[in-house]
């Protein structure tokens, strides 16, 4: 199991950022239950959660929030003033729908206190809806189990291949069926990347791509044991119990466990995790501390 990490940045606004690379794309952020989530892939230009706004976080365009609790949303407000000042575009936010009513109050307050604008996007998601990104990936969502309205994602990378009709054919033949404006492939679509934010673990289930896209971002918010799974899940939490009855389910290439709560120190949370899980996921898992 990986316990190190490519980079380890400490921006000048003291936010810690852990960062891995994997494959073509490079996963940043940190979490810690109560505390503060937020992710992104700069590759992508996407953002998952904002409970703090590191300021290397700020170019980042586009963003999806997967629920409400203060951990997970609060520094909204800074990413948008942020870039209102520094005459950046507004960000587009995508949030679950029944948020879209209370952020706009949130952005009126901040625009009261600031005595400026605080121009932003905000798009309302319900399970199931998919968002066209740019013309190589789109993010799906999916509910999860939390104590409020939550929502996973899932990043799609986009690619064609030739139709099933046509693979018999010669270079030039397709070529001229293409120029005739006939349409030659179609476009199937790979999972790259799940966050699943907070969830109990039903939130896992219920989408197949937690299972199979390259990389899983997702919580383990408690560890031992006599934190209770079944206290775990009243709260909208896995626990690692849940992770080990799952661990012959992972396909994943790279798996990251985060949103550890605060009543363990590090270096506990790592013994028991490193200690208890199996040999098949080991090598694939980073523990996000």
């Amino acid at each position: 199991m990986e316990a190190d990490f490519d980079e380890l940045e400490t921006p000048v606004d003291n936010a810690p950022v852990l960062s891995t690379k994997h494959g073509n794309f490079t996963i940043e952020g940190y979490s810690r239950a109560a505390v503060q989530t937020y992710w992104r892939v700069p590759e992508w230009k996407i953002g998952f959660d904002m409970g703090l706004q590191p300021w290397s976080f700020m170019a980042t365009p586009n963003w999806f929030v997967s629920h409400g609790h203060l951990d997970h949303i609060a520094a909204l407000p800074v990413l948008v003033t942020r870039r209102r000042l520094l005459k950046m575009e507004p960000p587009t936010i995508h949030m679950p729908e029944s948020l879209i009513e209370p952020v706009e109050a949130m952005l009126r307050a901040v625009q009261r206190m600031d005595r400026g604008r605080a121009p932003a996007n905000l798009v309302g998601l319900r399970p199931g809806d998919v968002v066209e990104v740019s013309r190589e990936l789109a993010v799906s969502c999916f509910p999860t189990d939390h104590r409020i309205e939550s929502l996973g994602f899932v990043v799609w990378e986009k690619r064609k291949k030739l139709r099933p009709e046509f693979t018999h054919l010669e270079g030039p033949q397709i070529r001229d069926l293409r120029l005739s404006g006939v349409e030659v492939s179609q476009e199937f679509r790979l999972p790259r990347l799940v966050y699943t934010g907070d969830t109990a673990p039903a939130g896992l289930d219920i989408e197949p791509a937690v299972y199979e896209a390259d990389v899983l971002i997702t919580e383990m918010t408690f560890v031992t044991k006599h934190e209770r799974p079944e206290d775990s899940h009243k709260f909208g939490h896995t626990h690692l119990e849940d992770i080990l009855a799952r661990a012959d389910r992972f396909r994943n290439e790279l798996i990251i466990l985060a949103h550890f709560s605060t009543r363990q120190h590090p270096e506990t949370i790592r013994k028991i995790v490193e200690t208890r899980l199996p040999e098949s996921l080991r090598s694939r898992v980073k523990i996000w501390l």
